[in-house]
């Protein structure tokens, strides 16, 4: 079965198996009862971003892994040691630490590809 990965993500589960889910807004609308079935596990999803992302993100129970497929963006990270960042153009990867707040700055139209370990993750909106 061939699917779009910006329409429909995929939960992979801890235990090997997988299973497909609406993916975009539908997934993003869900009530918090209804996200919250995706914590046990990775979610894999595709985005396109067009501007700079309005929230800081953290994911405390992994790693995420980030695949620009195409574009150009810059990732904050903020560290003990302050904010650093990576930017990625054309094609490139980057793994975002656990625990480690995040947020993007988008120069070109970019299309992301996400690994992201489901369960905690937290928002906050990036002021000035």
């Amino acid at each position: 079965m061939s699917f779009n990965p910006e329409d429909t993500y995929v939960l992979l589960a801890a235990d090997g198996s997988s299973r497909t889910t609406p993916g975009g807004a539908a997934f993003w609308s869900l009530p918090p009862e209804g996200l919250a079935e995706f914590d046990e596990g990775w979610l894999i999803s595709e985005f396109v971003c067009a501007e700079d992302w309005s929230n800081w993100e953290m994911h405390p129970d992994g790693d995420e892994f980030v695949y620009l497929l195409d574009g150009d963006v810059e990732f904050l990270l903020e560290l003990p040691s302050g904010v650093a960042s990576t930017r990625l153009s054309g094609r490139a990867a980057l793994i975002v630490p656990r625990g480690t707040w995040h947020t993007a700055k988008v120069f070109a139209p970019s299309r992301m590809l996400f690994v992201t370990p489901g369960a905690g993750t937290q928002h906050r909106p990036v002021s000035g």
